[in-house]
């Protein structure tokens, strides 16, 4: 089946060059030129990836970015916007975008950056089923097909990227990893200024897992480095 690809930009110029070049590469797309419809679309959840315009008519992308990070589904968000400055920037990757691009953009790399989150979402769903297997450590139990994490039998919220971040730092027990190294293995990309995105997350994992998260025990900052998971009581059991 075609990887379906939902547009939500209200510049019909904008997203007819879009529609045909996505196209061309073999997607399905849809389109809605406002945020309301674009919100009704993104709740029928079944999208490979979503392109979408910050300022719309209605509900604004920021709200429906949000939305999208609450469904079970994930699905790889790429954020265009006029809105150039780094707060929105930042703002929308601390959101739960993947990506962001600023107007004017070129096309063709946009078209690219979907292209490489589909790939990176294919590969991670390819290796979630090759491990198919619990890790446990510090008492967490991760469940990478179901995509659930519970702390001593509890079970833990997390959005999508903070799974996948967890997950990729369990994967890898007391090796220390640079914001960047995080950025390119966990987000698939890295650009400057994007790192403080890897320490808002790394906080929000920090008050869902620590007991004291002023004084973290397992997600553990190494001074100049970067950040790692502490390996204690690490196990996996495969096949679980």
């Amino acid at each position: 089946m075609a990887k379906q690809v939902l547009i939500v930009e209200d510049d019909e110029n904008i997203a007819e060059l879009l529609r045909l070049h996505l196209r061309d590469e073999g997607y399905a797309i849809e389109h809605a030129s406002d945020g309301d419809a674009g919100m009704r679309l993104v709740e029928r959840g079944d999208w490979d990836a979503l392109v979408l315009d910050l300022m719309l008519p209605g509900v604004d992308g920021l709200e429906i970015c949000r939305h999208a990070r609450s469904m079970a589904r994930y699905t790889p968000i790429i954020i265009t916007s006029a809105r150039s400055s780094e707060v929105h920037r930042i703002l929308g990757l601390e959101l739960g975008a993947d990506d962001y691009l600023a107007k004017p953009f070129s096309v063709l790399e946009l078209v690219a950056r979907v292209r490489a989150l589909l790939r990176r979402a294919d590969a991670m769903a390819r290796r979630a089923k090759l491990d198919a297997g619990n890790l446990e450590l510090g008492g967490l139990r991760i469940d990478p097909v179901a995509r659930e994490v519970r702390l001593q039998d509890r079970a833990i919220d997390l959005t999508p990227r903070e799974f996948d971040l967890l997950y990729f730092l369990a994967r890898h027990p007391g090796k220390v990893f640079a914001r960047l190294d995080l950025l390119n293995q966990v987000w698939g990309y890295w650009h400057d200024g994007y790192e403080h995105t890897v320490n808002t997350h790394i906080n929000r994992l920090r008050t869902k897992i620590e007991e004291d998260p002023a004084n973290p025990r397992q997600i553990v900052t190494v001074w100049g480095r970067g950040y790692k998971l502490t390996p204690a009581t690490t196990r996996q059991e495969r096949g679980a």
